[in-house]
């Protein structure tokens, strides 16, 4: 990834107005903003470019036919976190994939599978495989209490 420009305010406000409604169209944009839709398409081409932002259809798994739903806190072995992680991007079931800090060298990562046969297949066969794998611990997810993904910019403050 190249490096990314400074976010500037039009950027700022169309990362908002799309945190609000994905659906938001590029002429509706320029209206709230206040600036050309060309303007628009173009800091919005950047935005998705440069992997500030994404602009996906956020859906409930639970409500999608993946009845097994959750967490996963992989221990690896220090200097194997790299191509752990790297194995790890390969597995489908996962769907967000982090290097984490604290009490050992670890990645985090959420899943998605449809049945507890799957989840076991995840853990043990997949995941817990991989060289420099030390341990997986496993959380279930009961219900999505909040999601939210309108959190502004860090730079709006």
């Amino acid at each position: 990834m190249k490096h990314a420009k400074p976010l500037d305010r039009i950027d700022r406000e169309i990362i908002k107005l799309l945190q609000k409604d994905g659906r938001i169209s590029n002429t509706d944009m320029a209206r709230a903003i206040d600036v050309s839709e060309a303007t628009v398409r173009t800091r919005l081409s950047r935005l998705i470019d440069d992997e500030i932002i994404q602009i996906v259809a956020v859906s409930n798994p639970l409500k999608l036919g993946f009845n097994v739903v959750g967490h996963l806190r992989v221990h690896v072995e220090i200097g194997r976190i790299d191509q752990v992680a790297e194995q790890l991007k390969q597995i489908k079931a996962l769907w967000f994939i982090v290097k984490t800090s604290g009490a050992s060298t670890g990645i985090d990562a959420e899943f998605n599978v449809e049945s507890m046969a799957d989840l076991n297949d995840l853990v043990l066969n997949q995941v817990g495989t991989i060289s420099g794998v030390k341990s997986v611990e496993t959380t279930l997810t009961l219900d999505f209490v909040k999601r939210r993904y309108n959190w502004g910019t860090g730079f709006d403050r």
